[in-house]
């Protein structure tokens, strides 16, 4: 058999035997404080016909973070905010970086979507050396696709291993990453990587990346812990 397609098969083996999976999609655990059965009108109109309100008025302050992360970390942990969900964790010595978004826009066309509403902090290309790159899920603004492809092909990220949800890594493979450094996690299972321990957790959320595909990876918030500290991460929860 192709290594595609038996990646493919042990992919769709693990998401059929996993407890979040029924009737073909991943699932939310039933709660009675769900958001995601009908959103109220009013919110809908906010998003529809008043977006201009979800945009600053004044152009953002924005601190560059490198004479930062040339200074030891006294406490044994640092949390470096990127922009939304990107964050560089530094936990004892580790670092780890979460749902990079390095592109323009949280969108699948570079001429459209939601533009981000300041220039990036640092390039990934100034980033210090990391351990782990993590992904909680398969939306535009948590995975994005040229920041994935960049950190396929630069020496620098080339082996860094990249923890994400169940099924996430099909679309990191068509973007070109390495099917050896993709861990995919169910919920309650654990990947261990020099002295670090990441646990995929429940989150109430979603997924998918277009009209078709919605609800077919799974999505989790996470743990991330070392000898001293947990730090939870929640990913879109």
């Amino acid at each position: 058999m192709h290594d595609d397609a038996r990646r493919q098969g042990l992919r769709r083996e693990r998401s059929l035997a996993s407890p979040q999976f029924h009737d073909g999609v991943f699932r939310n655990t039933p709660s009675p404080t769900s958001v995601f059965k009908s959103p109220p009108l009013s919110v809908m109109g906010e998003f529809f016909f008043k977006r201009n309100n979800r945009v600053p008025k004044v152009t953002l302050p924005l601190e560059r973070p490198h004479d930062v992360w040339t200074r030891p970390v006294d406490s044994g942990l640092r949390v470096t905010w990127l922009g939304h969900s990107t964050v560089l964790l530094e936990v004892d010595g580790h670092r780890i970086l979460t749902d990079p978004v390095f592109g323009k826009r949280a969108s699948p066309l570079g001429f459209a979507g939601p533009k981000r509403f300041h220039p990036v902090p640092a390039s990934l290309e100034e980033l210090p050396p990391l351990d782990l790159i993590l992904l909680s899920h398969d939306h535009f603004d948590h995975l994005c696709r040229p920041t994935m492809r960049q950190i396929a092909r630069l020496p620098a990220l080339a082996h860094v291993p990249i923890v994400t949800a169940l099924g996430v890594g099909h679309h990191l493979e068509r973007f070109g990453v390495d099917p050896a450094r993709i861990h995919e996690l169910d919920w309650h299972e654990s990947f261990a990587h020099h002295g670090l321990h990441l646990t995929a957790t429940p989150a109430q959320h979603f997924s998918g990346r277009g009209v078709s595909d919605r609800n077919k990876t799974l999505w989790a918030s996470w743990v991330i812990a070392s000898e001293s500290h947990k730090i939870f991460f929640s990913g879109d929860t």
